[in-house]
């Protein structure tokens, strides 16, 4: 009896070995399989979101745009083809009701992060023109050459913030020694600071 039941424990211990390398392989074939599953599933997703993703919306001005940027788009080829060689407010016009323009601009082209009206003044259709006491290329297009003085918003074109933040940028740059300007000539009455002079005396010879 004791060769029976030794032959027959050996046999039962035999298949339940082959049982759990059985279960063994079978577990770490669908372990391989939901590892390709879980990595093609993402490439599916980003291709199904990347043909339903929207274009970038033209009027959005929440994102910041670096100055150093600004002063590269000014000498890059886009410029040149968008602009030519004329100014940025040169080819501009304005959009109001009747035959003569109303005295004052709008107040502001942006309103909560995006453009607000469908014709936006030259500085606030393009995020790329900023203003900033740096960017002296963009700052030279709105000063006179005569006088040296801003050139008026009914000129431009410019909305009343986008004039205001000019102005700012235009005297941190005098300020700071990046843009030249004259100094008026004035005349003093200098008897008002050192009072009547007498003539000198003049000896006859």
């Amino acid at each position: 009896m004791l060769p029976l039941a030794r032959a027959f424990y050996s046999s039962v211990a035999r298949i339940s070995r082959n049982n759990r390398v059985a279960l063994h392989t079978a577990s770490t074939l669908r372990c391989k399989e939901a590892t390709v599953v879980d990595n093609e599933a993402p490439a599916e997703n980003s291709e199904e979101s990347g043909s339903d993703a929207s274009p970038p919306d033209g009027k959005d001005r929440t994102k910041v745009i670096p100055v150093e940027t600004s002063m590269r788009y000014l000498k890059s080829a886009a410029y040149r083809t968008t602009y030519g060689e004329e100014f940025v407010w040169t080819q501009y016009r304005r959009n109001h009701k009747g035959m003569y323009a109303p005295r004052k601009t709008r107040k502001t082209c942006v309103r909560q992060g995006k453009i607000s009206t469908g014709n936006p003044c030259p500085i606030c259709r393009d995020e790329y023109l900023v203003l900033d006491y740096r960017n002296t290329d963009l700052l030279k297009q709105f000063i006179s050459p005569y006088s040296g003085q801003v050139l008026s918003y009914s000129k431009t074109g410019l909305c009343q913030k986008s004039h205001l933040r000019l102005k700012v940028a235009v005297e941190q740059a005098r300020d700071c020694g990046l843009l030249t300007y004259d100094v008026p000539f004035r005349e003093y009455d200098y008897s008002e600071y050192y009072g009547k002079q007498e003539e000198p005396i003049q000896l006859k010879s």
